[in-house]
């Protein structure tokens, strides 16, 4: 299997995996979106809870060439650390929701 093929199987895992979760309050639904063609994956949440109307994205990955950008993670410990535990490498792990200028930073690749 080449890269961008197991890169591709990972992120639909885990965007599965999380979707399997729901919040404990309120009448919300996790919506796993795995869209191939233009490799964006997505966990969104919605519905409804006490405080109003609840549409959320928990966390928003892509692959952008032979990397994985991380655009949005709201998740404890972080996606990073469950592709980590998949095997990807840290060089191929982009942290698209810092900027460029501090991605430096921290010790994935600075894309």
């Amino acid at each position: 299997m080449d890269e961008l093929a197991w890169y591709r199987d990972i992120l639909q895992a885990i965007v599965h995996q999380y979707a399997q979760f729901t919040p404990s309050h309120g009448q919300i639904e996790a919506l796993a979106i795995c869209d191939i063609p233009s490799d964006n994956y997505l966990l969104i949440d919605t519905g409804w809870d006490n405080t109003g109307r609840v549409h959320a994205v928990v966390f928003h990955l892509r692959l952008v060439g032979d990397e994985i950008w991380l655009e949005v993670d709201g998740t404890t410990p972080g996606i990073a650390q469950e592709l980590l535990e998949h095997g990807v490498e840290k060089e191929d792990i982009i942290l698209g929701f810092y900027r460029p200028e501090r991605r430096k930073i921290v010790d994935f690749s600075l894309a």
